[in-house]
């Protein structure tokens, strides 16, 4: 029996070999399955939306924030070329007679005309923000 070091089990050991590959693939598609899932939830919405019904209803805006995502990157780690982004969502919850609240994403230039406590007229289809006339 001859002397067997640490390197040459690892060496002569293919189960590595074989392991990676599989986590490789697995990982593939596990991120594919997550982009075809997200693309039939957003065919499914839009379906949903185009099916729903305009409604106008009595309202009061009663919240509004935001969601900012960001991403930044810098080039040759050192820091010399920076790419930021960033994404803001916008929305706004309406509160209907009923006492029912509804958020609903709206863009950046009606957010800024739109203040809580407003009360007016809410037009939507589904989770479809149409606009918001308010009352004089």
């Amino acid at each position: 029996m001859g002397f067997v070091s640490g390197f040459d089990t690892v060496v002569n050991n293919d189960t590595m070999f074989s392991i990676v590959p599989i986590i490789v693939v697995l990982g593939f598609i596990i991120i594919v399955g997550i982009i075809i899932y997200r693309i039939i939830q957003g065919g499914m919405e839009w379906n949903d939306n185009n099916n729903s019904p305009i409604l106008t209803v009595d309202s009061k805006i009663v919240a509004k924030r935001t969601q900012v995502q960001g991403h930044g990157h810098h080039a040759n780690g050192n820091n010399t070329m920076h790419h930021n982004t960033t994404r803001t969502t916008y929305f706004v919850t309406f509160e209907v007679e009923s006492g029912d609240r509804i958020e609903l994403k709206v863009k950046d230039k009606e957010y800024g005309m739109l203040a809580e406590g407003d009360i007016g007229k809410l037009t939507f289809q589904g989770t479809r923000y149409k606009g918001f006339e308010r009352k004089k």
